[in-house]
């Protein structure tokens, strides 16, 4: 028997995961915004897949990009998980409001999360209204962290565009 829309609504809404901060740069623009839709696909070689609406900057700025950075949020970085999402970078530059440097191809590396990698954007998927992005991890750091930011414990954050 099909799923009817209604269930799989329902069963993926019990679903709890972490979310991510990511960042791009391209064409002298930067930008950056909160994900959920996001999972390591391949051990060998390493791969992540990253998701993005395709509604909001982060997208748009990533179109012409190289590099993708993913930063893992814990609850400690509940600010930071509200600026990049529920603020647009449309409205305003979010990394005015924070502590971030320069990474690969000028990638913004946030401060605060003590976990993140930046990887090569190898391949694009069309998911519909979302648009993944395969990254090839080609730096990173990595370090005992806090409890990660889950979907449930962040729904609260209003998206900065319109979901």
């Amino acid at each position: 028997m099909p799923a009817s829309p209604a269930s799989f609504a329902q069963v993926v809404a019990q679903l709890d995961y972490a979310v991510f901060i990511v960042t791009t740069a391209a064409q002298g623009e930067r930008a950056g915004c909160l994900i959920g839709f996001a999972s390591q696909v391949s051990i060998h070689p390493p791969r992540f897949l990253a998701c993005l609406s395709v509604k909001n900057r982060t997208y748009r700025v990533s179109r012409g990009a190289k590099v993708l950075t993913v930063h893992f949020v814990s609850e400690d970085d509940l600010e930071l998980a509200e600026l990049f999402g529920g603020e647009t970078g449309d409205e305003l530059d979010k990394f005015e409001r924070c502590e971030w440097r320069p990474g690969p191809d000028g990638v913004p590396i946030l401060s605060a999360p003590r976990n993140w990698f930046a990887g090569e954007i190898v391949r694009r998927l069309d998911f519909g209204d979302h648009c993944g992005l395969l990254l090839d991890p080609i730096e990173g750091q990595a370090g005992r962290a806090p409890s990660a930011l889950t979907f449930h414990r962040s729904k609260w954050i209003e998206p900065g565009h319109e979901p």
